[in-house]
């Protein structure tokens, strides 16, 4: 579980350890994830489920590599991914697309890539979106885009740094996108889901990605209409599915449309 030191993830992590999962909470800071791990056990019979923190940011390749070795020589196998670490920064300019763009879809690229060797085939990996991620919110250009049936790993992550040097050019608007970085990098991790789906079912691992609804978070503010236990019984709902669906959206356990 990525992101687990706080909000939504230590709430996810907290009701997979509650239902018998062993956990392994991570955050940029190597208290956090101790924090949390700390947390989630408290309270549990000795021996009864492992909570382990595992710190390292998802924007630090080299971070990400390492924990993947560590899990490597220590045997670890991995029956869920839960990529929930993301941000959404005030304002818009080139800065933020670029910073946005990198926490919400690119760490999530990298973390899935590193640690699939390590996910057990029947595993499932869950993507923690938004709403925002509707295509909706982009005109038609944009949307083709994003849903060609012939759109790559490489393309897509292509289009993503595309919008970040629109953005920084000042053509952005021009070029069909919103201006908002955080909806962008949930299209494109949404997108992301798509493209992997069908090569990731070879391996019979599921992916989807999950909106946990506008949540009462440090991010989603005080006025948000959900808490933060129904927003990550929705992630846990994804957590556990095995064998389908898979390349889906969802909220609630219910397909949202893309």
């Amino acid at each position: 579980m990525t992101g687990a030191n706080r909000g939504l993830g230590l709430e996810t992590a907290r009701q997979l350890a509650g239902s018998g999962v062993n956990v392994i909470v991570t955050a940029r800071q190597a208290a956090g994830a101790r924090a949390a791990a700390d947390s989630i056990a408290q309270g549990k019979p000795s021996g009864a489920v492992t909570a382990l923190p595992l710190p390292f940011d998802v924007t630090d390749a080299a971070q990400i590599g390492a924990a993947a070795d560590l899990l490597r020589t220590t045997r670890a196998a991995i029956d869920v991914l839960v990529n929930n670490a993301g941000i959404a920064m005030e304002g818009f300019n080139a800065e933020v697309a670029r910073r946005t763009i990198e926490v919400n879809f690119l760490g999530p690229l990298r973390v899935t890539e590193a640690l699939l060797p390590l996910i057990r085939a029947g595993g499932t990996i869950v993507m923690v979106s938004s709403g925002m991620g509707e295509l909706s919110g982009v005109d038609d250009r944009l949307r083709a885009r994003f849903t060609d049936p012939k759109l790559t790993r490489d393309a897509l992550v292509a289009r993503a740094r595309e919008f970040v040097a629109d953005v920084a050019a000042g053509r952005h608007r021009e070029r069909g996108w919103p201006s908002s970085a955080y909806r962008v990098s949930k299209i494109a991790l949404n997108a992301l889901v798509r493209v992997w789906a069908p090569e990731l079912a070879a391996r019979r691992i599921i992916i989807n990605a999950v909106c946990p609804g506008w949540v009462r978070t440090d991010m989603g503010g005080r006025g948000a209409s959900r808490s933060v236990e129904k927003g990550a019984a929705s992630i846990v709902w994804a957590a556990t599915r095995s064998g389908e669906p898979t390349g889906g959206f969802f909220r609630d356990g219910r397909r949202v449309d893309w």
